[in-house]
This record gives structure tokens, sequence and C-alpha cells, in this order.
């Protein structure tokens, strides 16, 4: 019982962590930085929703708003958007399913076996999560990384040029934080379910088997002539 508290409380803190990080990587303007900081005055980021601009000396920000979603953005941007919302939703929806699911929370506190099930089901959600998150924060990454040099090896300067920034780390550690737990909460829980499991059904066994014994001794120790006179006093009470 140890072990899986702990293991509960391991996965239940990795899994918040986790949540946060792919809310925050999501609605955060840095996934992109300027790499040239030391030739300018500012410093430029651009998230999936704005681009900001920070000067470096009196730290004032402002910030513009990528047009309306249905307008026509680069499809890096896009499929990066909708993975990364995806995987705030299974993330989010696999912490709450957890939170239900821990041994300290007063829900169905008579059903062990359901709050191990809705472990599970957090443990999936939580691996599923995981997919998106990486494959958008990953691939925006890489494509950022392809960009820049294939401009330095073509020679061409643009004035700016982005790397990934902290937003994008973000997303990662989110997401491999989902991983971690989800693999804590489907494999660990998983054998605590099947240990569970078979002591109640040998607890049930054992309880059959006791009240089968009493019948049947029961049976074999009464008398015959206790068992006639039984049933004749039925007859008479009929009559």
């Amino acid at each position: 019982a140890g072990m899986r508290f702990f293991l509960q409380y391991v996965g239940c803190f990795f899994a918040f962590l986790s949540t946060g990080f792919l809310i925050a990587s999501t609605w955060t303007d840095c996934w992109m930085v300027n790499a040239d900081d030391s030739l300018e005055v500012s410093t430029k980021c651009r998230g999936l929703w704005w681009e900001c601009v920070t000067n470096v000396f009196d730290g004032i920000q402002t910030c513009d708003e990528y047009d309306s979603i249905f307008a026509e953005h680069p499809v890096k941007l896009v499929l990066t958007r909708a993975m990364m919302i995806t995987a705030d939703i299974l993330a989010g929806f696999g912490f709450l399913f957890l939170i239900l699911g821990l041994d300290c929370v007063k829900f169905l506190p008579d059903e062990p076996l359901i709050k191990l099930r809705i472990c599970l089901v957090s443990g999936v959600m939580l691996l599923i999560a995981g997919l998106p998150g990486i494959t958008g924060s990953v691939w925006y990454a890489i494509d950022v990384y392809v960009e820049r040099s294939s401009l330095v090896f073509h020679n061409v300067f643009l004035g700016i040029q982005y790397k990934f920034g902290w937003s994008c780390w973000l997303g990662m550690a989110g997401s491999l934080g989902c991983f971690l737990s989800g693999a804590l909460l489907t494999c660990c829980m998983y054998l605590f379910r099947e240990t569970s499991s078979g002591r109640l059904h040998s607890a049930y066994s054992l309880r059959k088997g006791y009240s089968s014994a009493g019948t049947i001794v029961t049976n074999v120790h009464l008398p015959s002539s206790q068992t006639a006179t039984a049933k004749m006093y039925a007859v008479d009470t009929r009559v």
C-alpha cells in the first residue's frame, strides 16, 4: 500500500508539472527568439499566437497579434497550434482523472479497484497527450533549425535570424513529463490492480468455502429424528 501511494503521488506531481508546462508553452510568445541579439537593441520573440519585441535598455515590450485563426498561416504554425492544444486538453483531463483516483481523495472510498482503473485511464490519457506535444514542439524546433541552417548555408542575411526559444523547451519538457507520469500510472498501477484483484478473489473464495462448510456440517450433525419432527411440525402448523 505504501508503494502504491508513493507511485500515485509521484505520478500526480509529474502530471501537474507536465500539464502546466504544456499550457504555458502553448500560450507564451517565445517559440522563436532572435539569435543575433549582439547586433540588436531589442529581443524579438515569436509565439504561436503573437510576436513580441522587448527593448534591451528600458525593458518596454510591445506585442503584435497574428491575423485571425481563419486567415492563411504557415503549415508549421497551424499544425503546431493543433497538436499543442490537443496535448493540453488530454493532459488536463488526465490530471483531473488522476486526482479522482488518488487514495487520499474521498471519491468511491469503498471501491479500490475502480479507483485503480481511474488511475490507469489517467495514465493512458497522459501517454496519449505526450505524443502530439512532443511531435509539435520537436517538429517546430527542427523546422526553425533547418530554416536557419539553409540561410547560413546560402549566405543569406535577412537582418534577423531565429532559433527556438524557451517556450519550445517547455513543450518538450511537458511532453516528456507526460510520458513519465503515464508510464508510472499504467505499468506500475497495473501490477497493483492484478494483486488487488487476486486478493479480493481469494477472500471471496475463502468466504464462500467457509459458508459451504458450515452448511454441510450443520446438515451432517442434524439428527434424523429431529428432522422428521420438524417436518411434522411444519405440516401441523400449515393445517
